[in-house]
C-alpha cells in the first residue's frame, strides 16, 4: 500500500481555495475541505477514497509523540489537540472513531489574531475589553467564530491594559505575545487535568483576566460565578443558539433548589451575553451575525426573577439600541435592507421568520406571507415536537 505524506495532503487542501475553514479525513469519501459553510472534494494522487489505513497513518502522524492523546483516544474514542503545519497555518482538531476507523477533522485557525474591524464585529463589543469584572459569554453552535471573538478581545486588552491574563483552553487555538499585558496560557490534557481545576488554581495566579474555553459542567460554572465575584473578569463559551437560552443553560445545569440563588448570581455577575452565527453573503462569503445582551437593571431584573408577559429578554434587547443591545432579527433585518444577504436566506435564520416577514413585506423586501395557507398545511398526527432541549443536544452535537 502506497505510503503519502500527511502534510503534503493538508497543504494541498489549503491550496483548494481561499478561505478554507475545516479540513475533513473520512473513510469512503475523498479528502474534502470547507468553505464558505460547504463542503468541496480535493483531489489528491492515491487518495480518491481514503480507507481505514490512510486515516489511522494521519492520526498517528497529529498523535506523534503524545503518549497521553493516543491513550485516551483509546479510551473514549475522541481527543482535541493542536497542530502547526510548518508555520503555514495552525489547527484544533478532532480524532474520533466510528465504525472501527478513524475520522478527523482539523479547525483552520489564523497565524494572526483577527482585529474587531476585520471580523465585521458589532462595534460596542470593543467595549468588553474595558470591562473590569463579571462574565461575558460568546455562545453559538460549533463553529460559529466564538473562540475568535475571544481571541480579538484579549488581544485588545494585552495591546492596551498592562494587566495579568490567563487562559484555558482544550486545546490552545490563537497563540498571544505578551505585549502590554502578561498572557499566560494552559492547555486541558497538558497543563491541567480539567477546566475545573485550572479555574481553581487561577484564583491563586493573580490574574485579573481568566479566560475559560468552554463552560462544560457544574463545576466550571460555579467556579466562574466565584471568580467573578472576587473582582475578576471571567470569559468563557457555550453552545447555545441565544442569549435566553444561555441563561436557561445556566441556570439549568444546577439542582432545582438552587435555581433562585444561581439567578441572583448570576444576574449580579453577567456584563455580555454575545451569541453568534456566520450566514452566507450575497456574492460569496460568510459574515457574524449576533445577538448582544447587556447588564442594565432591567435585563439583571429579568434574568434575576425569570422569564413572564411581557417581561423576555428578547423585548429588553429589542428596546436596548441605545445600550448598545441587538436581536438576531434586528440585525437581519438591516442585512437584508442594506442588500449584504438575500430575504429569503435571512428567514431561514431568523429568530421569529414570520414576524420577521411582515417587516420586510412592509418595506416592499419580499410578499407578504399567506397566512391562511399556512393555517392549512396538515400536521401528521405522529410528529413530535422538538423541546429546547432536544434542539441544544443537536446543536451540541
Amino acid at each position: 500500500m502506497a505510503y503519502f505524506d500527511p502534510e503534503q495532503l493538508f497543504e494541498a487542501m489549503l491550496d483548494v481555495a481561499p478561505g478554507v475553514s475545516d479540513l475533513n479525513l473520512s473513510v469512503g469519501a475523498s479528502p474534502q475541505v470547507e468553505v464558505d459553510g460547504s463542503l468541496k472534494s480535493v483531489p489528491f494522487a492515491g487518495l480518491e477514497r481514503l480507507l481505514p489505513y490512510h486515516t489511522e497513518l494521519v492520526a498517528m502522524r497529529l498523535l506523534n509523540d503524545k503518549l497521553e492523546l493516543a491513550e485516551k483516544l483509546m479510551a473514549t474514542g475522541s481527543v482535541d489537540l493542536s497542530y502547526s503545519l510548518r508555520q503555514r497555518a495552525r489547527f484544533r482538531v478532532n480524532v474520533f472513531s466510528q465504525r472501527g476507523s478513524y475520522s478527523i477533522v482539523l479547525r483552520v485557525i489564523a497565524n494572526e489574531i483577527p482585529s474587531f474591524e476585520s471580523l465585521g464585529l458589532p462595534a460596542q463589543l470593543a467595549g468588553i475589553a474595558d470591562e473590569r469584572n463579571g462574565i461575558v459569554l460568546v455562545t453559538g453552535p460549533t463553529g460559529s467564530g466564538k473562540s475568535t471573538t475571544l481571541a480579538a478581545i484579549i488581544d485588545k486588552m494585552n495591546r492596551e491594559r498592562s494587566i495579568h491574563i490567563i487562559t484555558i483552553e482544550d486545546p490552545i487555538e490563537y497563540l498571544h505575545g505578551h505585549k502590554k499585558a502578561i498572557i499566560n496560557q494552559r492547555e486541558v490534557g497538558g497543563d491541567t487535568e480539567s477546566f475545573g481545576l485550572a479555574l481553581r488554581a487561577a484564583l491563586r495566579q493573580a490574574p485579573k483576566v481568566i479566560l475559560v474555553g468552554e463552560m462544560r459542567d457544574v463545576e466550571t460554572i460555579s467556579t466562574a460565578l466565584e471568580a467573578s465575584e472576587t473582582g475578576h473578569l471571567v470569559l468563557s463559551t457555550l453552545h447555545t443558539i441565544d442569549a435566553a437560552k444561555t441563561i436557561d443553560r445556566i441556570v439549568g445545569v444546577f439542582p432545582k433548589n438552587e435555581e433562585r440563588q444561581i439567578r441572583t448570581r448570576f444576574a449580579q455577575s453577567f456584563k455580555w451575553i454575545v451569541s453568534q452565527k456566520l450566514i452566507p453573503k450575497q456574492g460569496g462569503g460568510r459574515l457574524a451575525l449576533c445577538e448582544v445582551l447587556r447588564a442594565t437593571s432591567r435585563t439583571k431584573e429579568y434574568v434575576q426573577e425569570g422569564e413572564r408577559d411581557g417581561k423576555s429578554i428578547t423585548d429588553a434587547m429589542e428596546d436596548g439600541a441605545l445600550e448598545g443591545m441587538q436581536t438576531f432579527d434586528s440585525e437581519l433585518k438591516r442585512l437584508v435592507d442594506d442588500g449584504t444577504i438575500d430575504p429569503d436566506k435571512a428567514l431561514s435564520y431568523a429568530t421569529n421568520p414570520t414576524n420577521l416577514r411582515l417587516q420586510l413585506a412592509a418595506e416592499g423586501s419580499m410578499s407578504e406571507p399567506d397566512v391562511e395557507a399556512v393555517e392549512a398545511v396538515p400536521v401528521p398526527a405522529t410528529a413530535e415536537p422538538i423541546v429546547d432541549s432536544d434542539f441544544d443536544s443537536l446543536i451540541e452535537r
